[in-house]
């Protein structure tokens, strides 16, 4: 049933509220958890659901997103037939259409190419675990024209429906008003039949600076860490051959995910660190993001901090922020000897 399945996401939705970590690259390539990027996991939930036929339809910042997904290899997408396929907006034709039924539309040869029946339309900022051949075993059972999943009532802007009504309602948008299927889905004026599938394992939508913040670090609990990764369906990401990280004897890690090739001398508590961080002797980091290749010297106090990529803080630095706002620091900037909070 699966392969009746054609997965699309919509890599092209940016929030105004991620401060600089959108600044350079697109909401679906942000970090998240260590070692992989927000566009994973639904990309994987959709590998593991047995879909082999994978579009995503990006926005104008995609350097950093093509060069993590490549050929698509690593969630076994590099095939002959179907696969991966990446779809940017062509020339000027207007933010607002990126990812709406104009974009998708405008690809309509792919579309017709594709053998598969129903179609997977969804986000690139959910965090958790769907499976869609549930998903399409309720839809198919009810006869419903479209169904949406929800999560605790709330949508996760993610649908299926038959490829057919796709096709007509790219014809029908300009009529219509239909700018994507979110307006499909909340018009009353038509005849289709929508239903709803309440989806209750963990599950969770990146849509903030301090929504991408707290969920980062709620990963740290147990109950949540064993959902996100289950060994029955893996989240698939490129990979990275980094030598195993190294503490010092004065290294102190509570609660904490440390990726590899990072060098540890300070202390590390209720934080997420990525590859190749060093932290040095002295230094505190808690409640934190550390992106990749940071550097961090000596006795620095960092406290409810997200630091982008290649960040080099120099000795003595303190830098706090709050859940509902956590001071951010820009990818690449060099910090010395000012105080934050």
């Amino acid at each position: 049933m699966s392969s009746s399945m054609l997965g699309i996401i919509n890599a092209a939705t940016e929030f105004g509220t991620f401060e600089t970590l959108t600044a350079h690259r697109s909401l679906a390539s942000l970090p998240f958890a260590g070692r992989y990027r927000l566009i994973d996991f639904m990309l994987s939930n959709m590998v593991n659901s047995g879909i082999t036929n994978v579009a995503i339809f990006t926005g104008q910042e995609i350097r950093s997103l093509m060069d993590h997904l490549g050929s698509g290899k690593q969630w076994d997408l590099d095939r002959k037939r179907d696969g991966l396929f990446v779809f940017s907006p062509e020339g000027h034709s207007g933010i607002e259409r990126f990812g709406s039924f104009a974009h998708l539309a405008s690809n309509m040869t792919y579309f017709l190419r594709s053998k598969q029946k129903y179609v997977v339309i969804a986000n690139c900022y959910t965090i958790g675990t769907i499976d869609f051949c549930k998903v399409l075993e309720r839809h198919l059972k009810t006869e419903a024209d479209i169904t949406e999943v929800v999560h605790n009532g709330k949508s996760l802007q993610t649908y299926i429906l038959s490829k057919t009504l796709l096709l007509s309602l790219f014809e029908q948008y300009k009529n219509q008003g239909y700018y994507s299927i979110v307006d499909v889905v909340h018009d009353k004026r038509h005849q289709y039949q929508i239903n709803r599938y309440e989806w209750t394992g963990y599950i969770t939508s990146i849509d903030s600076l301090s929504s991408y913040y707290q969920y980062s670090l709620d990963i740290l609990q147990p109950s949540i860490w064993k959902q996100v990764f289950t060994k029955e369906e893996p989240v698939f990401t490129k990979v990275k051959d980094e030598p195993p990280t190294r503490y010092r004897k004065d290294a102190k890690v509570s609660n904490s995910m440390i990726a590899n090739g990072c060098m540890i001398e300070g202390e590390v508590e209720n934080s997420i660190i990525f590859r190749a961080v060093k932290i040095g002797k002295g230094s505190i980091v808690r409640n934190s993001i550390i992106m990749q290749k940071c550097r961090i010297e000596e006795n620095c106090v960092l406290d409810g901090v997200i630091i982008d990529k290649d960040v080099h803080i120099g000795n003595g630095i303190q830098l706090k922020g709050t859940a509902e706002a956590p001071y951010v620091v820009k990818k690449g900037t060099v910090q010395r000897g000012v105080h934050h909070s």
